[in-house]
């Protein structure tokens, strides 16, 4: 090999190296650089209980790991023993691997809420005990979770019959897939849907899987998103709200946890933790349970759901989207009302105070005579379009107004704008449009007593076209190496940048903000927002002035196509500062959206490269005669212009009608990427992206996975005394049939991955004692027993030389060549089989959860029901029993040889197109590959 041949593989690695280094940056990214958790830990003030509700005989024998249970402390538990339950039922369902146990954040609070009303209204929280199933990487158990909630149901219910104000409809709480399976519950046939009137998700993957395993998954997920968008008439006495948890939650993407758009406009809302007042605190996965904050606006608003009349969660869905707009999206700091008062006198021994500056700032401290300060608005109109005012004391009495007839000295008759106001961290915000309000002649600020209170009250009359600054966005190619900057010079209070052309989930900055302050006097904070207009998935960052302050902005949901508005940076100031924003893409968010959006998708990239090196070790058997080792092959034929191309204009075609029905036709699946644009999950260039990620990723678990086997293979040579070499002409023999016969009958009495766990291991057993046998060989001819020189992974190992030095005690040239002939071959068939085991470690890492679910539930059940891999399995075992006693010697005389090695490409084209939201298609097209490699070694 000459200079240039061998610098080809190192810079192959290299060149793999930093992909493979792009991708774990990205993973950082995801895993590690979120923001601190803000949230509050929940705690029981007494010792939680949960008391076990019987259910019917047959429902006990028919869910035999499932419970339900009512969760009480202290006294309130010992009084519910007796189960003469007198509140409001809610239900809770925990959702992958969850514990009924995580209720307690729920119930405990709302007991404490409770007895702030002494008992008034009060709330009977149940939770269901799942046995902690894994039902987000294994569908099969989700029906029979959905069914037994059912039985819960009714079950709850019963339990208040003949009691006065019974209910008779459950709320319901769901975390993670626990959401999932009550949204099941309206596809029951028997389910009537007056059973539930209110249901909140919280971090549920509605849209899709995170990881799609299995048929039975995404069954059930195309079932439940169709008859919501199907029947959502059907469904709008039910008001559903979906909280997802932001960056931090990594596990579910909160782009995941938004209602598919099409179903329940007026009934169903959709918000990011990061986004909820009183809260402004995104939350990983399991903190959304118990998360202070986000806990104690759900219990608001349950306690603000209560109709009087009923004692019950209100009938009315338009009250309840009212509360849940109220806690969730805008609060105004005010207790809920339904229909507030708006119109009223402003009485009291209060003195009016005229303020005729378009910008105003009073400070209250110990202030002991109340104020009345009114701004005329008749000097204002023809100068200003908006009024600002802001108020740093958080109470929930009124304090803005609109006076609609006054007199020369103080207001007649007002209308109440406090309902206008916006809680923000550390202030409330009112900002009004003045053309929205003709027949208002001033605006007036109350300021009552105040002992030991301090705090601020700012006004500002402004032209909303000063105040609004367009930022464009840097390119996504500028690697953060140029900036867009804007500076604020004047001194108001309010300012809204807006964003220009940042509107897609692929688009990642880092935004600085310096705040310059003419004097160094104590001043309120400055709130930063990056609002969304699209969705409710805002971050509010809170900073000192002066500051510098690094924001970032990335986007959980795209820019719908029919919506043109614009995000903003919203930055409520202080009153003597000016701001500086500077932008810069950030390469590093990137490559984390990337992976949030598309680490699902890898095992399909990673197992298409590995299957077109695959091909390509076949093709060298046609041309060469020998194997060829699989980092060479995998640099050879892992181009992306071989798949690309084809993954592109099949991902074309499809937009077109007579695609679509040639293909419905044919019964192909929908294109995944099809799917994924539609979701607004797919941009450009991913795929090619994703493809060169999996390039990388394929090579250098290559590499780890044969390190690893020499590794193996060299510890058992040093224990163990190796066998001779020696070619085996029966493929199929009466013991190995009985062999595969077992496991067979092992996957159809037990589990599918349970066999190929099993026939996994005898296959990488059979390849360690092979590279341990070859390896022995080598030695031997090469007559020096203790230089280990692993000529096995040398692709050009067509001859092996004698060394003179052991002429006279060798054996004869003939037996010699003899061996050395046997040596090579073996060496080919070892590459051979290091590169389908290779495979089969991906098929096997796919079928785990499946294998894992089975043994957490083998106490109940012996066999797996429904078993998703259980015929894939049963061909597995055929082909592998097969190929793991093939050799190299057999393929290469073989017709079909020539078919196998082509047919690796289409296959891993038709993977990239229908395997990316389907990961249980991957084995399939595999097995395909490995089935003609069998017929290669029979035919």
């Amino acid at each position: 090999m000459g200079r240039a041949g061998r610098r080809l593989p190192a810079l192959a690695a290299l060149f793999y190296g930093a992909l493979a280094a792009l991708v774990l940056l990205g993973v950082r990214d995801v895993l590690f650089l979120y923001e601190e958790n803000r949230c509050s830990m929940t705690y029981m003030y007494e010792y939680p209980e949960y008391l076990k509700i019987k259910l019917p005989k047959k429902t006990a024998r028919r869910y035999p790991a499932y419970e339900l249970y009512l969760y009480g402390e202290g006294n309130y538990a010992e009084e519910n023993k007796n189960l003469l339950l007198t509140g409001i039922p809610v239900l809770f369902l925990p959702g992958n691997a969850g514990s009924y146990k995580q209720v307690r954040s729920l119930g405990s609070i709302a007991l404490r809420k409770a007895e702030d009303v002494d008992f008034k209204y009060h709330f009977n929280f149940f939770s269901v005990n799942f046995n902690e199933e894994l039902v987000a990487l294994y569908g099969g158990s989700l029906q029979r979770q959905t069914k037994f909630v059912h039985e819960c149901i009714k079950v709850i219910l019963k339990l208040y019959r003949d009691r006065e104000f019974a209910p008779t409809s459950v709320a319901i709480v769901g975390h993670s897939m626990g959401g999932l399976v009550a949204r099941a519950l309206l596809t029951l046939k028997n389910f009537k849907p007056e059973l539930i009137n209110l249901l909140i998700t919280q971090a549920t993957p509605h849209v899709a899987p995170v990881m799609p395993l299995d048929k039975y998954l995404t069954d059930f997920y195309t079932a439940v998103n169709n008859h919501w968008i199907l029947k959502a008439q059907d469904l709008r006495n039910l008001t559903t709200l979906s909280v997802a948890g932001g960056f931090r939650d990594y596990q579910v993407r909160s782009g995941l946890a938004f209602l598919p758009r099409l179903s329940q406009h007026d009934s169903a809302l959709s918000v990011v933790s990061s986004a909820v007042p009183r809260a402004w605190a995104s939350t990983d996965h399991l903190s959304i349970v118990w998360c202070k904050e986000l806990i104690l606006a759900t219990i608001r608003a349950f306690f603000d759901l209560i109709d009087e009349n009923t004692r019950q969660i209100t009938e009315d869905p338009k009250k309840r989207m009212s509360v849940l707009n109220h806690h969730f999206v805008r609060h105004p700091a005010k207790i809920f009302e339904e229909n507030p008062e708006t119109s009223m006198e402003l009485t009291g021994a209060f003195m009016w105070i005229t303020v005729k500056t378009p910008k105003w700032t009073y400070s209250v401290y110990n202030d002991s005579d109340g104020k009345y300060f009114t701004f005329p608005l008749a000097s204002h109109r023809k100068s200003y379009s908006h009024v600002y005012c802001g108020n740093s004391m958080l109470d929930t009495s009124s304090w803005i107004y609109g006076c609609m007839n006054s007199n020369s000295s103080m207001c007649l008759e007002a209308t109440d704008l406090s309902w206008r106001a916006e809680l923000l961290p550390g202030t409330k915000v009112v900002i009004l449009k003045l053309q929205d309000y003709p027949s208002l002649s001033h605006i007036v600020l109350q300021v009552p007593p105040t002992v030991g209170n301090k705090y601020t009250l700012d006004c500002e009359f402004f032209r909303e076209d000063s105040r609004t600054v367009q930022l464009p966005v840097t390119h996504l190619f500028s690697f953060g190496l140029s900036s867009s900057k804007i500076l604020l010079n004047s001194t108001g209070l309010l300012y809204n940048v807006q964003l220009q052309h940042f509107n897609q989930v692929y688009q990642a900055f880092k935004i600085y903000i310096e705040s310059h302050c003419h004097s160094l006097k104590e001043r309120k904070p400055s709130v930063y927002r990056l609002h969304i207009p699209w969705s409710h998935e805002d971050s509010i960052t809170v900073a000192k002035a002066p500051s510098s302050t690094e924001i970032s902005a990335k986007l959980h949901i795209a820019q719908p196509q029919n919506d043109n508005r614009i995000p903003e940076l919203n930055i409520y100031s202080s009153s003597d500062c000016q701001y500086e924003v500077i932008l810069k893409t950030s390469l590093l968010q990137i490559l984390g959206q990337v992976i949030r959006f598309h680490a699902g998708a890898f095992p399909v990239y990673v197992v298409s490269n590995i299957l077109l090196a695959y091909g390509g070790q076949l093709s060298t058997l046609i041309s060469t005669g020998q194997c060829s080792d699989f980092s060479l092959e995998l640099v050879r034929t892992a181009k992306p212009y071989k798949v690309e191309p084809l993954l592109s204009i099949v991902v074309f075609l499809h937009g077109f009608h007579w695609f679509r029905v040639i293909r419905e036709s044919l019964s192909l699946p929908e294109v995944d990427a099809a799917v994924l644009s539609s979701q607004d999950a797919w941009f450009p260039l991913v795929s090619l992206i994703l493809f060169l990620f999996g390039t990388g990723i394929a090579y250098w678990s290559g590499v780890i996975f044969s390190t690893s086997l020499r590794l193996i293979s060299s510890l058992w040579l040093t224990l163990i005394r190796p066998t001779v070499l020696q070619k085996d002409n029966k493929l199929i023999t009466p013991r190995r049939l009985c062999g595969v016969l077992s496991l067979a009958l092992v996957s159809w009495t037990t589990c599918g991955a349970f066999a190929v766990l099993i026939i996994y291991l005898r296959y990488l057993f059979k390849v360690i004692r092979l590279h341990m046998n070859v390896k022995a060989e080598q030695n031997i001819l090469n007559g020096d027993l203790d230089h280990s020189k692993e000529t096995s992974w040398n692709p050009s190992i067509d001859t092996i030389k004698n060394q003179s030095s052991m002429d006279s005690t060798s054996k004869a040239t003939p037996q010699s060549l003899s061996n050395s002939t046997t040596v090579a071959e073996a060496v080919n068939s070892l590459k051979m089989h290091v590169t389908i085991l290779n495979l089969f470690t991906w098929i096997m890492l796919l079928n785990l959860p499946s294998l894992i679910y089975w043994l957490k539930n083998l106490r109940y059940n012996v066999r797996l029901d429904p078993d998703p891999c259980r015929l894939t399995a049963i061909v597995l075992i055929c082909i592998l029993e097969i190929l793991m006693n093939s050799s190299t010697s057999e393929v290469k005389s073989s017709k079909l040889l020539k078919i196998a090695s082509k047919v690796p490409l289409p296959l891993s084209v038709a993977m990239l197109a229908f395997g990316q939201m389907h990961l249980y298609r991957v084995p399939h097209f595999v097995t395909f590959s490995l089935l003609l490699h069998v017929l290669c070694c029979v035919v």
